[in-house]
């Protein structure tokens, strides 16, 4: 059975269970510089570029990742978010980029292995791809609207790069996610069905959306409605948010996703909102008791945690959750749907 069908499969039965931040985890280790950099002869200082860890420090990785799976979390993240050549551009590591996410996705693969070992079920490894810190929407330059720092090709290849690593390194799915700008992500998806043409084989996507605001748009102006318009076409495994504010003030936009897309629905939301110093004061169990509301009220398929969150939080989510039945996915109309900031449905 191939990645997709047992993952179908298994959201058919229960609502299944992502993990939770890395970024969060490593903060907490308390590394210094030459932790991050290890033995890699680099010019820039690389506190912060946690991506690298997968070559310096794999072992830390593993054990975040162990974490999490033991947690139970079905669907393991890879430790990838940045590690494509405009990111690492910022610490001088673009010519690690390959290593970075063959490394990534092979500590997790052996990860989910070994928990599958320990307690029969199946883990799935999905290659993270962050938003990078370019937009192809939105010009930088307020003199000159229609500048851009990089323009869609090039951005489809740094992805292709990534990609390609990851499904080396042994990633089950691609995921797209923390997605602020639409044609960013449509860029992620073009370099995900190339390489899978050229590997031969299907190469599942899950699609994740951030809202930038309270109104329920991302960067780029799209509402849910639209940018689940503007994606479908890729034919998501799942499609979701993530990150944006707290399980609370995220529902109304989850419900609205839900109602529309006919495909699993993932979301996986921040621990609550960031106080003044960035940090998350968002208990465990308050994070899963308003995740379970999602759940009693049908909206979820898949659900895990983002900034902030941890071991702690992702087994109260488990726990929340796993009494009630996955979201039922509704059958899409036989309308013509279009998007632009917001959709339009083109009725017989």
């Amino acid at each position: 059975m191939s990645p997709a069908q047992a993952f179908r499969s298994a959201a058919a039965k229960r609502i299944l269970v992502k993990d939770g931040a890395f970024g969060t985890a490593i903060q907490r280790a308390g590394l210094k510089e030459a932790c991050y950099r290890g033995d890699l002869a680099l010019n820039k200082d690389q506190k912060g570029n946690n991506d690298l860890l997968c070559l310096t420090r794999p072992e830390l990785i593993a054990e975040i990742c162990e974490g999490y799976a033991a947690a139970g979390a079905d669907v393991l993240g890879t430790n990838s978010f940045n590690a494509n050549r405009i990111s690492q551009a910022d610490y001088g590591a673009e010519h690690l980029v390959t290593e970075m996410n063959i490394a990534s996705a092979r500590i997790v693969r052996e990860v989910a292995e070994r928990q599958a070992q320990k307690d029969g079920r199946r883990r799935f490894v999905a290659g993270a791809l962050g938003p990078t810190n370019k937009t192809l929407s939105l010009s930088p330059d307020v003199n000159d609207p229609a500048y851009r720092e990089v323009d869609f090709d090039t951005l489809k290849q740094v992805y292709r790069e990534q990609v390609d690593a990851l499904v080396e390194g042994g990633a089950d799915f691609i995921l797209i996610e923390t997605i602020f700008d639409t044609l960013n992500a449509k860029a992620a998806i073009m370099a995900t069905l190339e390489s899978q043409q050229n590997v031969g084989r299907e190469l599942p996507i899950m699609i994740s959306m951030t809202l930038t605001d309270l109104s329920g748009r991302n960067l780029s102006g799209h509402t849910v409605e639209a940018f689940w318009a503007s994606v479908r076409h890729a034919r998501p495994l799942t499609i979701g948010l993530n990150c944006s504010f707290g399980a609370a003030q995220l529902r109304p936009h989850l419900a609205a996703l839900s109602r529309q897309a006919d495909a699993l629905v993932m979301a996986y939301p921040n621990a609550g909102l960031p106080n003044e110093l960035g940090e998350y004061d968002e208990a465990a169990e308050e994070t899963a008791a308003q995740v379970r509301e999602w759940a009693e009220e049908g909206l979820i398929n898949i659900v895990g945690g983002c900034c902030g969150t941890t071991p702690q939080h992702i087994a109260a989510i488990a726990e929340a959750v796993k009494d009630f039945p996955p979201r039922t996915l509704p059958t899409a109309p036989r309308t013509t749907l279009l998007a632009g900031l917001e959709p339009m449905v083109l009725a017989a």
